[in-house]
């Protein structure tokens, strides 16, 4: 950086026609911008600029320096540009991780429409119900249900989250109703192994954590074929409200035991780094905090 510092200092005095009127043009002292120079000239071991009181003048040599120096600098300065215009510009190839259920039933919307309305973005959706580590594996932002513990990762809230415990109407009449979470010992309950607790569901009462250890006749790692089972009305199921919402609004299953659910926890845009945000990231967090935002409905 300073061989490039002492290269413009050397260009602007030429152009400038005297180091004060550079000093000037460069927010310098007149004595640093000396000093760059002659620097400069100690370094290659030339006398690139004759000097007198009044002016300054190129050497032989100094001429051929300042030619290819003045190129050189403009194609630093151009690619400068090139990156920080690419940089803001929403443009470009947009790795992106998910759990699968999130984008079977939340994202996959979402993420078309954001590309209808940015077409110079490439998206690679990846739909996978692993932790993906977003630096060693290059993504740019993975879409996330966590409570947000301490990490090095940034996070932007994108919407409310919560898991909702349900079954089928003809469900409920064969087996009953659990009146609290201890009551699914003695009930089928299908599990997805892809949830953190897999056997174990997670219930609070009255701010008290309750763990209940289900069994049931399927296990299965997919929210689909989960749903699909309580459908089915093969037992109780355990999981986002998101990918049931529209089966309870319709009567297909009902909700249960609501106050016990665990807090709201939410679902979260993360990413590596918050300086220097690429334009193509801050787009997309931007486009899913509005297309989540209250009062939406999609």
């Amino acid at each position: 950086m300073d061989a490039i510092t002492r290269m413009r200092c050397f260009i602007q005095v030429v152009d400038s026609n005297g180091f004060s009127a550079a000093a000037r043009e460069m927010g310098r002292s007149k004595a640093l911008v000396s000093k760059y120079v002659g620097e400069l000239e100690d370094e290659l071991g030339v006398r690139l600029l004759n000097r007198t009181t009044r002016q300054v003048s190129l050497t032989e040599v100094g001429g051929a320096y300042y030619k290819e120096a003045a190129d050189i600098l403009q194609r630093i300065d151009d690619l400068q540009a090139s990156v920080q215009s690419s940089h803001k510009e929403v443009r470009g190839r947009l790795r992106v991780s998910a759990p699968r259920s999130m984008g079977d039933e939340m994202l996959n919307k979402a993420m078309m429409q954001f590309l209808l309305q940015y077409p110079d973005i490439t998206l690679d959706l990846r739909l996978e119900d692993r932790f993906v580590d977003l630096v060693e594996e290059g993504f740019d932002l993975a879409v996330r249900v966590t409570q947000m513990e301490d990490s090095s990762l940034i996070a932007r809230k994108i919407a409310p989250f919560r898991a909702v415990l349900c079954a089928s109407p003809e469900a409920i009449e064969k087996f009953g109703a659990p009146k609290v979470p201890a009551d699914l010992l003695t009930r089928p309950c299908i599990i997805d192994t892809n949830h953190r607790f897999k056997q174990n569901w997670i219930f609070f009462d009255k701010g008290e954590r309750l763990s209940v250890a289900v069994k049931g006749p399927l296990e299965v790692n997919s929210a689909a074929a989960a749903r699909e089972a309580a459908l089915c009305g093969l037992g109780f199921l355990r999981t986002p409200l998101f990918f049931v919402n529209e089966d309870i609004r319709k009567g297909n299953l009902v909700s249960l035991l609501d106050e016990f659910e665990e807090p709201m926890r939410g679902i979260y845009a993360v990413y590596p780094h918050r300086r220097h945000l690429s334009g193509k990231v801050r787009a997309l967090v931007d486009f899913l905090v509005a297309w989540y935002g209250p009062g939406r409905s999609h």
